[in-house]
């Protein structure tokens, strides 16, 4: 299905707008470390400046459209990124290594392929997969970059001081308000749905004009076109008991007090690979934690700050369910997830917690407008009808269910390769959103995952238990 003439406009926006976020972050980064690899399980740095445009070359010209290349040698080059299971099998699937191109190079072949991305918008047939295929790839990994980016040493790093989008978030004295300790929340048994809705073009994952955003559609995008990857079909529903959910997300000082009573050091609390990895890595605190001298602080993008105890604990999926078994808890479900985020009283299901109106800025920390979190429960107007905070933005959601299909699954013909190849059992699926997650893929059935020993991303995690 050709996608309408307001949609090309919109659609042209968005990959402007994309493209202008990406170079912010990239000239955040000083040339000494364009090479370097803040996170060893990732590639460095000028893999990702490639890879944002030759990828959209890739899903939407090529597989979408049916073009060639517009650089056949350097879309090789960039074209997938790195999972490893470890630091030892971290190398870069194109095989390089050492002879990376300048970035005055990089930045020719990603002006080459904006042209003919932006002449295609514009001009071409529009087969709508490929296209938001590549929009999204975008801002998800707008995401991945900043994560990347708060390993990066301060001395290697430049202005601006303001968030892509224009926030100005810093720490403050308010950072250190804390929430009422050990609210918790029963929600009863009841059905959550998964999933959406696949659109009934024949076409894969999109493109659909479906005018509603309700409980059994996808995402709207540009002229009410609904995209969804492919991991988001086929929508279902799920049987949830009743159980306990907290209030809010588990702070840096709720953790601060598993750490102190030696969390760490409970055999019996961890798994056998995260406890193997405990011991090969060192690990003794949260990634985002520094220690000086007797002091915590909190490693910032800009800025290392006092611990702020009121922010969400940043954590691997590992630590989150050792923390949960210290206190004789759990992490929630992905159905659990959605059934405390988008279930009502009435029985009813809401497209976002707060009901459905889009997310914003007043209702969640989302959409690059803050480098770091706020301190939990600072939406109230973005809480669930149960009274369950921050379950979209300020942190992705760990749950304890490992990454799978959903009935009726299909790859995706502008990226067959998408969620298959992480149908391992060795990945957990995230929900929500979190500070540096676009606004665009604020929806229902976006499903995130990552290894359970990843530490890196903006996670955080809630507890809860089955209700008696």
């Amino acid at each position: 299905m050709p996608v309408a003439a307001t949609e090309r406009t919109l659609a042209l926006e968005w990959y402007r707008r994309n493209r202008e976020r990406s170079r912010t972050i990239f000239d955040l980064i000083d040339p000494s470390a364009y090479y370097s690899r803040p996170i060893a399980l990732r590639n460095p740095i000028v893999f990702y400046e490639g890879h944002l445009p030759a990828f959209s070359v890739i899903a939407f010209l090529e597989r979408g459209l049916g073009r060639p290349p517009v650089d056949r040698e350097r879309q090789a080059l960039f074209a997938r990124g790195i999972d490893p299971a470890s630091e030892a099998t971290a190398v870069p699937r194109s095989g390089a290594s050492t002879h990376w191109p300048s970035r005055d190079e990089v930045l020719r072949f990603a002006r080459a392929c904006d042209d003919a991305v932006m002449d295609a918008i514009e001009r071409a047939p529009l087969a709508a997969e490929g296209l938001y295929t590549a929009l999204e790839h975008e801002a998800m990994h707008q995401e991945t970059l900043l994560y990347m980016w708060h390993r990066v040493p301060y001395a290697q790093k430049r202005g601006p001081r303001l968030p892509p989008e224009g926030g100005s978030h810093e720490y403050s004295t308010k950072d250190s308000w804390l929430p009422p300790s050990g609210g918790r929340i029963s929600i009863p048994a009841g059905t959550a749905t998964l999933g959406a809705r696949r659109p009934s073009t024949g076409s894969g994952q999109g493109p659909s004009t479906s005018s509603g955003q309700g409980p059994s559609t996808g995402s709207g995008h540009a002229g009410g076109v609904v995209f969804g990857w492919d991991n988001e079909f086929d929508e279902h529903r799920a049987d949830v008991p009743a159980f306990e959910i907290d209030a809010h997300n588990v702070t840096n000082q709720d953790f601060l007090a598993f750490v102190e009573a030696g969390g760490y050091d409970r055999r019996d609390l961890w798994h056998d690979r995260a406890w193997a990895w405990l011991q090969q890595d060192g690990v003794r605190h949260p990634a985002f934690w520094v220690r000086r001298d007797d002091a915590w602080f909190w490693r910032g993008m800009f800025a290392e700050y006092p611990l702020p105890p009121s922010w969400p604990v940043y954590v691997s999926h590992a630590e989150a369910t050792a923390y949960a078994r210290w206190k004789g808890r759990r992490l929630m479900t992905e159905p659990e997830f959605h059934r405390a985020a988008y279930g009502t009283p009435s029985g009813e299901e809401r497209e976002q917690p707060w009901g459905d109106a889009p997310a914003d800025a007043t209702r969640a920390n989302i959409d690059f407008h803050s480098w770091e979190p706020m301190p939990v429960g600072s939406f109230p107007a973005g809480a669930s009808a149960w009274g369950v905070h921050d379950l979209v933005g300020n942190g992705w959601e760990w749950t304890s269910t490992v990454f799978a299909p959903f009935p009726g699954f299909r790859p995706m013909r502008s990226y067959p390769e998408y969620s298959a190849e992480f149908f391992d059992g060795e990945h957990y699926v995230m929900k929500g959103a979190s500070p540096a997650t676009a606004r665009e893929l604020v929806r229902r059935s976006f499903r995130n995952w990552f290894r359970p020993n990843y530490p890196y991303v903006y996670a955080t995690f809630r507890t809860v238990k089955d209700s008696k």
